[in-house]
């Protein structure tokens, strides 16, 4: 069964997520934006051996230490979409602009697209494509668990910003709608700022995107 663990990271307090299949003790790390000794720390902690760095996009909250990790590990990148690539290339700007350490761009060794799926040990994810907030954003689904990692598509109570370069208002509602909907309201998500919630709390009193009755 997959297991995860969401530390806060950096200054804008961006949830990146340790997941890893309980039977292997294999797992892969989501969206290190940064703190990266605090993450290791955790990884040591629960007595994993980390495989992979998996990305929902490239906003440097989310990617800033992507290049570092993988390439003081030796661990693949896997994700986002390649519509994302401008951001990737521009990460040491985004680390500048917004007073981060620095951050070096990377090439990822696999990009996702929609309908891709993703694996640590014997725990299998689904990838659905998100546009919206980004370009190449991507959310990573596992049904067994009943769990979603969407990155900064949707909030416990909100969205995701739109107005940053390559952002789209309507393109986000319909990747919610359309893309995240479908995976059940009894799906818990985990964004990448704030609590947790679950798909039909959400569809229920998210004023972005509520359409349930109570």
């Amino acid at each position: 069964m997959l297991q995860y663990l969401t530390i806060p990271v950096t200054q804008f307090a961006q949830n990146c997520s340790i997941v890893w299949c309980d039977e292997t003790r294999k797992a892969a790390v989501i969206d290190p934006g940064g703190d990266l000794d605090k993450l290791l720390a955790a990884v040591k902690a629960e007595n994993l051996e980390l495989e992979q760095i998996w990305l929902t996009h490239a906003h440097i909250d989310h990617a800033g230490g992507t290049a570092e990790l993988a390439s003081r590990l030796g661990l693949p990148i896997v994700g986002p979409h390649e519509g994302d690539q401008f951001w990737i290339d521009r990460l040491a700007d985004q680390s500048r602009m917004f007073n981060f350490p620095p951050s070096k761009p990377f090439t990822p060794n696999r990009w996702l697209n929609d309908g891709d799926t993703v694996q640590i040990g014997l725990c299998t994810l689904n990838v659905r494509h998100c546009p919206g907030h980004t370009p190449g954003h991507v959310v990573f689904h596992s049904p067994q668990a009943q769990r979603a990692f969407v990155g900064d598509v949707l909030f416990a109570g909100s969205i995701g910003r739109t107005d940053f370069p390559g952002g789209d208002f309507d393109t986000l509602i319909d990747s919610i709608k359309e893309r995240l909907w479908p995976m059940g309201n009894d799906t818990v998500f985990i964004p990448g700022h704030g609590p947790e919630g679950s798909f039909g709390e959400e569809r229920k009193r998210n004023p972005y995107v509520r359409d349930l009755q109570f």
